[in-house]
């Protein structure tokens, strides 16, 4: 096995499997059909929740938080819960938007994995007379435009959630110090967002930022390079992720390096940081509440279907975590 591979087992082995533990679940579209209560009236409506990788911890959790607002909902809706195996196919997430309409489902509630590459299927779903909320990842206003549709966003303001982690991180530094952003997917509005969050902490410390690359979500990915930046960049002083899965990548290239003094933040909150977090590891990660956006989605769907007007754009809460005061600095 690589060094680089035993190191990520070494420092984040419980998130990993746990990682791993989760992807069984996305290895193909999976459906998740949750009983209701028999109506004497008109059946319930069927809400299908169209997620990215349920192999993230985030979107496990986003499951999660929907499965439990339909069991204490009596019966208002049907749910069916899809999740993707990895958060770079998109065609795999086309196809399980092509498959919610072909079940007849009365809205479609999804975190694109691809702002501009969803909206043509979307459309047709709209087309088909499925009504469609948009949640987590924005998509891309000016794509929508050209379908000629309109769909409601429902989600957190990823700029202000990557600029609190970077500003945490930069708390840390000196001006002039440099660092490195790992972003997501760069066709995801999200990431563009978070990206942009984290030069603007940069930029208002006087950072100076030396590379910024896509880790495309994954941690394996975003630990090679942090490697490579480790080593291009002897004076590194901070990486900044875009979520806590690069994070932990990130992490772990740092102490296969022995340069334990680099700060690291990510996005999401996922569980598997707590430790590092606990341990000064991690500095800071953003908490966009997963399990209440799926929540929030499927409510807005819910009342749209009854006859309430389509909502405006609506924004939802992010809150930072950062490492407890007592936390030793790495």
């Amino acid at each position: 096995m690589p060094q680089g591979h035993r190191s990520i087992w070494h420092v984040a082995r419980a998130a990993i499997g746990l990682l791993l533990g989760l992807s069984s679940i996305g290895c193909r579209p999976s459906a998740d059909k949750s009983p209701s209560t028999p109506s004497t009236g008109s059946p319930p409506p069927l809400v299908a929740l169209v997620m990215k990788s349920l192999a993230n911890e985030f979107f496990a959790g986003m499951a999660d938080g929907a499965r439990a607002h339909h069991d204490a909902s009596a019966g208002r809706y049907e749910l069916l819960i899809n999740g993707m195996k990895n958060e770079t196919d998109v065609e795999e997430q086309v196809g399980l938007v092509e498959q919610m309409v072909a079940r007849k489902a009365a809205a479609i509630v999804i975190a694109p994995a691809d702002s501009q590459a969803m909206v043509p299927v979307l459309a047709r779903a709209v087309a088909a007379g499925v009504l469609v909320v948009n949640i987590d990842n924005r998509l891309d206003p000016g794509t929508l435009r050209e379908a000629g549709i309109t769909i409601p966003f429902v989600g957190p303001d990823n700029r202000a959630g990557a600029r609190a982690a970077g500003a945490a991180v930069a708390a840390r530094l000196s001006r002039g110090s440099e660092v490195a952003i790992i972003e997501g997917i760069v066709t995801a509005d999200n990431a563009r967002q978070r990206g942009l969050g984290l030069e603007d902490a940069a930029r208002e410390a006087g950072l100076v930022v030396v590379a910024r690359q896509s880790g495309q979500w994954e941690m394996e990915k975003a630990n090679g390079i942090a490697a490579a930046l480790l080593t291009a960049h002897p004076a590194l002083a901070a990486i900044l992720c875009a979520n806590d899965s690069m994070a932990l990548g990130a992490i772990a290239a740092i102490e296969a390096a022995n340069r334990r003094g680099v700060l690291v933040s990510g996005f999401d909150a996922i569980p598997a940081v707590r430790p590092f977090l606990d341990d000064g590891r991690l500095v800071a990660t953003v908490d966009q509440h997963g399990d209440r956006l799926a929540v929030e989605g499927i409510e807005t769907a819910l009342s749209i279907l009854a006859g309430a007007a389509p909502p405006e754009d609506r924004t939802t809460p992010v809150d930072l975590v950062t490492a407890p005061a007592t936390a030793p600095r790495p």
